[in-house]
């Protein structure tokens, strides 16, 4: 197997994989969208809204905000969000307050609503760590490839921001690793 990197930014990675079976690069493909835990808004708890958005479009638009984190966490942590605005004003993501400063909105500038004259948000959100498989707000990116004449395969996976596009690959390929490792030792017993 070969690889040939053609662009690596933090957003995006290209990259030529040669000598590889279709079923080896579409593994590396779905493992990269729906295995690679990420964290997201998963529960909502709406103090006060006076706009005129209900409560689960905020509670939808929420969740699909992507959340970056700088450190290792687990399948148990909770992270606490809050959300006090008061229009007018565009409310954005960079008005959620996380209660752990190595987790964060990743795009700062993402808008939630719009709040007229008096009218005003009030909340706590909590983000769990989570995989694409079971929900699209945790799908860290998007892979995909293209199978040129000679049978290699072309790939382009670009990153929502929550983790860069490399490590997302690398993560990936982690996890297959992992999962061949525990059927093999499933059918030695």
């Amino acid at each position: 197997m070969k690889i040939e990197i053609h662009k690596d930014e933090d957003h995006v990675l290209e990259f030529t994989l040669k000598d590889a079976t279709t079923a080896f690069a579409n593994g590396i493909r779905r493992c990269c969208m729906g295995q690679v835990p990420t964290f997201a808004i998963q529960k909502v708890t709406i103090y006060e809204n006076t706009s005129a958005m209900f409560d689960e479009y905020v509670t939808n638009r929420l969740g699909m905000i992507p959340l970056k984190s700088e450190s290792k966490h687990t399948d148990k942590d909770e992270i606490m969000f809050t959300l006090d605005a008061e229009g007018p004003c565009t409310v954005t993501s960079k008005d959620l307050k996380s209660s752990d400063s190595k987790i964060k909105v990743a795009n700062q500038n993402l808008p939630i609503m719009k709040l007229l004259d008096k009218q005003k948000l009030r909340l706590e959100a909590t983000a769990i760590l989570g995989k694409g498989r079971v929900h699209g707000k945790f799908q860290p990116g998007i892979a995909s490839y293209k199978m040129d004449k000679s049978g290699a395969f072309k790939f382009k996976v670009e990153s929502f921001g929550q983790l860069n596009a490399k490590h997302i690959v690398l993560q990936a390929t982690r996890i297959l690793e992992e999962k061949c490792e525990e059927l093999e030792k499933l059918l030695k017993e």
